[in-house]
C-alpha cells in the first residue's frame, strides 16, 4: 500500500493574519501540520499540495470573500510549509482536490491507495476531499491536531463526518 500525504490550503489567507479568510490562531496547526510533514518526508512517501486557487470571478465569492487570487500573495503556502522539490502542487477551484484537476490521475500513477489529509478548512476542502477521496477507494486518514477550520462547532461535526459516514480514520 502506497500512501500520500495532502496538506489541503495551507494558504496564507487562511493562516496568516491579515488573510482574506484567516480561521483565527494559527499557530498552532502550522506547527502540527509542519511536524507531520517532517516525518513524512522521511518515510519519501508522496508529499501533494492542495492549493486554492481562483479567477477574480469565481462563483465561489458568492458565498465566500475573494481569497486565493491566482498570482497573489493570499495564494502562497506559507513559509514554514513550503513545497520542496519532488513534491506535488495541485490547484483547485473548489472545495474538493479531485473536482476538475487531475489529483485521481496523479494518485493512480504514483500508485497510491491511502491518503493521509491535512489543513484547513475541516468541513469545507477536507472534508469534501475525504468525501471524494473515499467514493473512488482510497483509505483516507484524517490527523485531528493538523485540520482545522474557523468554525468550532462546524469542524467538530465535520470529524465525526468523516468518520461516521465516510469511514475515515480520524485519529
Amino acid at each position: 500500500m502506497r500512501k500520500a500525504l495532502l496538506i489541503i490550503d495551507m494558504l496564507r489567507d487562511f493562516l496568516e493574519t491579515n488573510g482574506a479568510l484567516c480561521i483565527g490562531d494559527s499557530k498552532e496547526i502550522i506547527q502540527n501540520v509542519s511536524s507531520r510533514l517532517k516525518e513524512w518526508r522521511l518515510q519519501k512517501n508522496p508529499v501533494i499540495y492542495i492549493m486554492d486557487k481562483h479567477l477574480p470571478h469565481d462563483a465561489e465569492f458568492k458565498m465566500f470573500s475573494p481569497h486565493c487570487l491566482t498570482g497573489e500573495w493570499g495564494s502562497e503556502v506559507v513559509d514554514e510549509l513550503a513545497p520542496c522539490e519532488g513534491d506535488f502542487i495541485i490547484y483547485k477551484r473548489r472545495y474538493s482536490a479531485f473536482f476538475g484537476t487531475d489529483l485521481d490521475l496523479t494518485l493512480r500513477e504514483l500508485g497510491v491507495t491511502e491518503l493521509e489529509l491535512v489543513g484547513v478548512c475541516t468541513q469545507i476542502c477536507v472534508l469534501y476531499t475525504a468525501a471524494d477521496a473515499r467514493m473512488r477507494h482510497y483509505d483516507v486518514i484524517v490527523r485531528k491536531n493538523c485540520v482545522a477550520s474557523f468554525d468550532e462547532e462546524a469542524h467538530e461535526f465535520a470529524l465525526k463526518e468523516l468518520e461516521r459516514t465516510l469511514g475515515a480514520k480520524v485519529i
